[in-house]
């Protein structure tokens, strides 16, 4: 059951503007109107926001977007809704939504506490994704990561029976957290002993990319909701 309570006090962000540059402004301006949806405190109408019926991956906090871009791309008979504050994030991915003709991608520059909360209904995901969110590292912030029993709760209401969530990180001390929400979910089952290979449809960030090189480990996670 939701606990509006919670979602109440609980916000998923903070808000970061960041600085604009001319191409981030001008994708934002072309090509928001067409693949920007305004948050609403209603249910969301996949079918008329994409325009077809079509398995549907919400994203959480996607960065700058080109991960993001690079999956729609290989999985396009899935639609994929990316849920973003940080308007420099929105611009740069709608920069690539616009170069590389993407058609399956929608954006809600809001919280994803409220999106979820107001705009999903229960039931209407086939998947979540959920990668590198800001690990809080010091341990007085940890209370402020996303990542929390009742946060994943909500979420999972929201995920069809066999869906699935994906989450990923490069902190190793917020991996064990994740994995320990994750384990004790009892609508939650996990596809792997612990932590999971990253999955084909994952791209690696350059940010990773250099990570790895570097010796530091990143840990992917993938579990799926239980039937009935």
């Amino acid at each position: 059951m939701d606990n509006p309570n919670y979602m109440r006090r609980i916000r998923s962000f903070v808000l970061r503007q960041g600085h604009l540059s001319a191409g981030q402004e001008r994708a934002i301006n072309e090509y928001g109107p067409q693949f920007v949806l305004p948050y609403q405190a209603g249910a969301l109408d996949f079918a008329a926001a994409f325009g077809r019926e079509a398995p549907r991956v919400l994203e959480i906090g996607f960065g700058m977007g080109q991960a993001t871009a690079e999956i729609a791309q290989g999985r396009s008979d899935t639609d994929f809704l990316g849920v973003e504050v940080h308007t420099p994030g929105v611009g740069s991915l709608l920069k690539l939504i616009g170069e590389q003709q993407i058609g399956n991608i929608r954006i809600v520059q809001h919280d994803a506490v409220e999106v979820i909360e107001h705009m999903l209904l229960p039931g209407s995901l086939d998947g979540v994704h959920i990668y590198f969110p800001d690990p809080w590292h010091k341990k007085r912030h940890n209370k402020r990561r996303l990542v929390q029993p009742d946060f994943i709760r909500q979420l999972v209401s929201r995920v069809k029976p066999g869906g699935y969530l994906h989450l990923a990180t490069d902190w190793e001390d917020y991996a064990i957290q994740m994995l320990e929400v994750l384990s004790a979910e009892p609508q939650l089952q996990n596809t792997a002993d612990g932590y999971a290979p990253r999955p084909d449809y994952r791209p690696l960030t350059k940010f990773e990319n250099r990570g790895i090189k570097l010796g530091h480990g990143v840990w992917d996670l993938v579990f799926t909701r239980r039937a009935g």
